[in-house]
């Protein structure tokens, strides 16, 4: 096994490899996608997976990939911190990075929230080291998401080990808290970070393929590329979601918008790029193309009631806030409004997370497997309305009817 070197953490490791069906000659990488606060639900699988596995995942892993919010747990485990740590530093950090600016707003006077607090506190948490000096320390391999506006791309901010113990990647020598600030510095809420925004605004919120290739590539590049550390064949790799959003917008009604036009595209737009651009990954490893070549797990859930009533149910919600204190009467209302930075529904996420992660310790398999059926997410519910649009897709007088 790659890490770590001592026998009694190799015995540790072995034994969490076999508690989670992960083949001993494989390589472990952990992506978690982006999404605000709702990376408080991550945490809470990440929480069951380390009982799970008995050990933390900086040392279950041998590599951890983030995007925004994910890019900010990545880099926690990066420096050695176990998720429950992390719960409670990730709860201070939401707390302070969604500190409102003053006479900002998203739409008017954007951005919505200044980083002076978060900074800071961030700052205290990592302090300076840089992504080698993190990384050595825990042995293990990094890579976060951050998007470069000035050169139209997204940058990698990676570092992997070599097959002689030293450390590989172009940005080897920045410093961590600089690109965990870079990662979730999304448009409209934030400032840019000079030239750097979120990495999930365009292609990379989930960040599983990116790592996938990253690792394949680069992990003993400076040795032989054609020597990776990282064999195709030979990966696990555990994908991490924060919640699908919903928009429950009626077909009748897309012409003409309840609200703003304005605050309902941009908000669309923010959304579904990620989540489209991750369900086309998520196909892409379960296709034929790669789904034999190595053990892809997702955990991935929609907001929506016919979702949330698959989990156990629980009543523990604040019933004035949501109407009832049972998980599995929360409404299309409720649960079509949690945005990434709408802090007052933490609590509700981490429910969800908590349950969520009770399923798949039930029905899941323990992280022993991937999260779908027929190739489908099983906490994902397809709302497609086959029967009505191919009826109207195939009438002229329809078509003609509709306002051009």
């Amino acid at each position: 096994m790659a890490k770590p070197n001592s026998s009694a953490i190799n015995s540790s490791r072995l034994q969490a490899f076999q508690k989670l069906n992960i083949n001993a000659d494989h390589r472990a990488i952990l992506c978690l996608d982006g999404g605000g606060m709702r990376g408080i639900l991550t945490i809470q699988l990440l929480k069951q997976l380390e009982i799970t596995a008995g050990i933390p995942c900086y040392e279950l892993f041998d590599m951890v990939a983030g995007t925004s919010t994910g890019g900010i747990i990545a880099g926690l485990i990066a420096s050695g911190h176990t998720a429950f740590d992390i719960e409670t530093m990730y709860e201070n950090l939401v707390t302070e990075v969604f500190d409102h600016r003053l006479l900002g707003n998203r739409f008017i006077n954007p951005p919505a929230f200044t980083k002076e607090k978060y900074r800071a506190l961030l700052q205290q948490i990592i302090g300076d080291v840089t992504l080698n000096e993190a990384c050595s320390k825990t042995d293990i391999d990094l890579m976060i998401t951050v998007q470069d506006m000035s050169a139209a791309e997204e940058t990698f901010f990676s570092v992997f080990k070599q097959s002689d113990g030293s450390f590989y990647g172009t940005y080897q020598d920045v410093l961590l808290r600089a690109v965990m600030e870079a990662t979730m510095s999304a448009p409209t809420y934030f400032y840019p970070m000079e030239r750097f925004v979120d990495g999930g605004t365009t292609t990379y919120n989930n960040p599983a393929l990116a790592a996938f290739m990253e690792a394949v590539s680069y992990s003993n590049a400076d040795k032989n590329p054609n020597d990776s550390l990282y064999k195709i064949s030979q990966i696990t790799l555990f994908s991490f979601g924060t919640g699908i959003s919903r928009e429950f917008i009626k077909p009748t009604e897309t012409i003409d918008l309840k609200g703003i036009d304005l605050v309902f595209w941009l908000n669309w737009l923010m959304t579904e790029m990620g989540q489209d651009a991750s369900a086309m990954q998520v196909d892409a490893f379960r296709s034929p193309m790669i789904q034999h070549t190595i053990d892809f797990r997702r955990f991935q859930i929609s907001l929506d009631p016919q979702a949330i009533n698959k989990l156990p149910n629980i009543d523990s919600l604040d019933e004035e806030k949501y109407e009832s204190k049972w998980l599995h009467d929360l409404t299309e209302k409720i649960l079509g409004k949690i945005d990434m930075a709408d802090i007052t529904k933490f609590d509700l996420m981490k429910i969800i997370g908590q349950q969520m992660a009770a399923f798949i310790m039930n029905d899941g398999g323990a992280f022993t497997k991937d999260l779908a059926e027929n190739n489908r997410d099983i906490l994902v519910t397809a709302l497609g309305d086959i029967t009505r649009i191919k009826k109207q897709m195939s009438s002229a007088e329809f078509i003609n009817s509709l306002k051009a």
